[in-house]
């Protein structure tokens, strides 16, 4: 791999090429995030279960991403590059996964297929992590990733806003109890689709740098076969991660949790407090979820916009990463516990927006701090470790800390769960005050 100091500037579309592919991924978590729990609500799952439902995927993410890291970091074809082949792999089986997921039959085939899905979309996310730092100087990293984050932003308002517009087409919204909308479906198999295709447009418009000396590189990828030598490798790098990783990690533990808790538990919260809907049979319930996927869409509208505004200031001037994030993640907070108090729909709009200016900083600036921290030679497994401290939080969440902690800190209403992601953005925001790393902090 060519050493950082000697990495050529890239232009816009270079970057934007190499990045595309995230338009899928994130068409693949919008839907997921949006509208899974919908699906557990219509398969049956009571408020309280959804959290449970989720634990596969995370768990699997924690196992999947430190692997996956590590094998892309010690691959090289000289066709098809180090992070590329796993994209692939990754492109297919969540493409898969995703089109038959609102086809479950029972809660334990939609959760099933949940596990599938963001396992699958785990292996082709991870290495797009790492070939913005492959490929890119460390005075255009902050650049690099806010033009990801700005991709994120257009599929997380598109995949949001697709069961309504299948509705608004005709597509029926309602179906028999126990079975999935047709809207869902149809907005589903476009993900799929859009999935397939962005990630395969990165893939043959995008070429990787060759490791500096490729002798050296076959020695140490020879020396560190087998199974066990990688989980001890794994384990090594684990212990030895750099302390700005810990405390980068902190942030990313509350920022995530809150996350999932809006991913959790913003369709229940907002059907129940602001449409005063609860059955899920009904066509006022089945609106309002709609409704809610169209104002989850604003917050990936302005995380685009807000992103886009980052892309430019960073193509400019060097940036303060953490004040950034800081300042980032308090907006969040405050859009989240703001819905508590909202008492008009349209009034969400101003919350997710507030929830926009942070998405787009947590898809940005925790990873241009890291990827300016870390041994590039590793910059994959630490990618892939640095994932844990995504998935931790879900594991908490689900197993309980959701619905402990909001119940405990503000009572048994359902839209409480937005209280509490929004607490847990603003613990974030200070946790951002540990790095002082300047190296981290800064652009290079």
């Amino acid at each position: 791999m060519q050493v950082a100091s000697k990495k050529p500037r890239l232009s816009f579309w270079q970057i934007w090429n190499m990045s595309f592919g995230f338009l899928g991924i994130q068409f693949g978590f919008a839907l997921q995030g949006g509208f899974m729990s919908r699906i557990f609500q219509t398969l049956g799952a009571e408020k309280d279960a959804i959290p449970i439902l989720w634990i596969a995927a995370p768990l699997t993410g924690l196992i999947v991403q430190p692997i996956v890291g590590y094998l892309s970091d010690r691959t090289w074809h000289p066709k098809f590059g180090r992070r590329r082949p796993f994209f692939l792999i990754g492109a297919i089986l969540s493409t898969i996964a995703l089109f038959f997921a609102p086809y479950s039959s029972a809660l334990w085939i939609a959760a099933g297929s949940l596990w599938v899905l963001d396992a699958s979309i785990n292996i082709s996310m991870e290495p797009f992590r790492a070939l913005v730092a492959d490929k890119l100087p460390d005075s255009q990293r902050s650049y690099g990733f806010v033009v990801q984050t700005l991709i994120i932003g257009i599929g997380t308002w598109i995949a949001s806003n697709l069961p309504w517009f299948m509705t608004q087409i005709g597509i029926p919204n309602t179906a028999d109890p126990g079975v999935v909308p047709d809207s869902v479906k149809f907005a589903f198999a476009i993900g799929a689709l859009v999935l397939f295709s962005s990630i395969l447009y990165t893939i043959l418009t995008t070429e990787e740098y060759p490791p500096a000396d490729l002798e050296a590189f076959k020695k140490e990828k020879e020396a560190s076969k087998g199974f066990f030598t990688g989980v001890k490798e794994i384990f090594k790098n684990i212990a030895s991660m750099p302390e700005v990783m810990k405390k980068l990690g902190l942030v990313q533990f509350f920022s995530w949790f809150a996350f999932f808790t809006m991913w959790s538990f913003a369709t229940p919260a907002i059907t129940e407090h602001i449409f005063k809907a609860t059955d899920t049979t009904s066509v006022a319930y089945n609106n309002a979820a709609d409704s809610v996927g169209n104002y989850l869409g604003t917050y990936g509208l302005v995380s685009m916009f807000f992103a886009l505004i980052l892309a430019f200031i960073t193509s400019k001037v060097k940036i303060n990463r953490k004040l950034v994030h800081m300042l980032s993640l308090f907006a969040g907070g405050f859009g989240f516990i703001l819905i508590y108090f909202i008492t008009e729909p349209w009034m969400l709009h101003i919350c997710f927006a507030l929830v926009g200016i942070a998405w787009a900083s947590i898809l940005s600036m925790p990873y241009a701090m890291l990827s300016s921290a870390v041994n590039p030679k590793q910059m994959g497994v630490y990618m892939g470790i640095f994932n844990m401290f995504i998935v931790i939080p879900q594991i908490v969440a689900s197993l309980g800390g959701i619905n402990f902690m909001y119940k405990l800190l503000f009572g048994e209403e359902v839209v409480f769960t937005m209280v509490l992601a929004g607490t847990s953005l603003i613990i974030a925001g200070f946790c951002n005050l540990f790095i002082t790393n300047r190296a981290a902090t800064h652009d290079g």
